[in-house]
């Protein structure tokens, strides 16, 4: 890496609270920094601290009357509709102001690459990407992620690949761009007939003029790192080589743990870990070493989430943390208070094996059934072969 990474956060970020026990609890953003910090992953590292986004900022990818809505819901004394107040998605306080600010934080690490003041910037507060034009979803408000990319779309790019990791299908960033043949989404999550929102399947291709900047790589409950990985890397390669991206925007959900509470895929920290490596070293190749990194979903907030996004920040800083290093003792005294019952981890592993073998165009288990059905529906209008392993 040439320039330094942009870090943007800032303790504000912690007001985007849905309340109660509420699975997206703000405590795993707090946790995240508390321990890199106490790791020195963010040694002399100045944090940015982002402008909430305007509504025009916001407009780009939201109705106007959705943001009118989101102002009012705190005060409304009836159903304000729009995906507001429901389970997934309750009502808080100032919820329109914590929203923009997540967004701002994004757009942010988006002007620091844009203007050349970095190649890579991240934001783990980012990565809301289920929010749609005209309601919430998926504990998501504003939808950071396509706000961003419609920005850069405005400011010097005009080819962006967006990467989402995120057990759940990236369905509102897709939708944003679904016509637009100027972005890839490439969404590896689990097979929707499994999984909420049950969108993300190989057919969905994008629209008329952008058939093929849609992917969707859906994979069995239960998939564990190593096939994790060969399906990601049988995929996405070849199309980002032949899309030739300008910028790599990636939402790196964890939820795709083999703890987490809300999905049914069996990563661990290491694969989280060897995650970000790949696409560092992607944007490294295909994107002239500009990259975006965003959080997204996560929910067991103190052994998976502070791990993963820890080692997130230390790879796009290229402060790779080994994963045997020990957990420092104020980080756990401090998470064991929040949590006196719940065992914490020792170390930044979870001693679990990440090496696999590279799809040969063979093998039929469950996931080379997901790899050739993704491959064989989009492969062929990027000019590729989709039965070549070296494509």
């Amino acid at each position: 890496m040439g320039k330094a990474a942009a870090v943007v956060w800032d303790q504000s970020f912690l007001g985007y609270d849905l309340g109660g026990d509420h699975p997206l609890n703000p405590v795993r953003l707090d946790l995240t920094i508390r321990l890199a910090t106490e790791l020195g992953v963010l040694d002399g590292v100045s944090l940015i601290a982002p402008d909430a986004a305007t509504d025009d900022d916001i407009e780009r990818v939201h109705e106007a009357a959705y943001l009118n809505a989101v102002r009012a819901a705190p005060h409304a004394a009836w159903d304000v509709g729009h995906g507001l107040g429901t389970s997934d998605n309750p009502v808080f306080e100032r919820m329109h102001e914590a929203s923009a600010l997540i967004v701002g934080g994004t757009m942010e690490a988006a002007r620091r690459i844009a203007s050349g003041e970095a190649d890579r910037a991240v934001s783990i507060a980012g990565g809301l990407h289920h929010a749609m034009r005209d309601h919430a979803a998926g504990f998501c408000v504003y939808n950071d992620c396509a706000v961003a990319i419609s920005w850069l779309l405005d400011n010097g790019f005009d080819r962006i690949a967006y990467v989402d990791v995120d057990v759940h299908h990236g369905d509102g960033v897709q939708n944003a761009f679904y016509d637009d043949p100027r972005v890839l989404t490439i969404s590896v999550h689990q097979n929707p007939m499994t999984l909420w929102p049950g969108t993300g399947w190989p057919a969905e291709l994008g629209g008329k003029g952008a058939e093929g900047t849609a992917v969707n790589l859906p994979l069995p409950p239960g998939t564990r790192d190593g096939n994790w990985l060969r399906a990601f890397h049988a995929v996405v390669p070849g199309l980002l080589g032949a899309f030739r991206p300008q910028i790599l925007v990636t939402q790196c959900g964890v939820d795709s743990h083999r703890e987490d509470p809300l999905a049914d895929l069996s990563l661990s920290v290491d694969g989280h870990r060897a995650i970000y490596r790949a696409l560092r070293d992607l944007a490294e190749a295909h994107a002239g070493g500009k990259w975006l990194a965003l959080g997204g979903g996560g929910y067991e907030l103190l052994r998976v989430v502070p791990r993963s996004w820890t080692h997130l920040l230390a790879t796009v800083l290229d402060r790779d943390v080994e994963p045997n290093v020990p957990l420092p003792p104020g980080w756990v005294s401090h998470a064991s208070r929040l949590a006196p019952n719940r065992p914490l981890p020792s170390s930044m592993t979870d001693a679990a094996d990440t090496t696999f073998t590279p799809w040969g165009g063979d093998g039929d288990t469950p996931v080379d059934g997901a790899i050739r059905n993704t491959r064989r529906a989009v492969h062929p209008l990027h000019g590729l072969d989709p039965d070549d392993p070296r494509d």
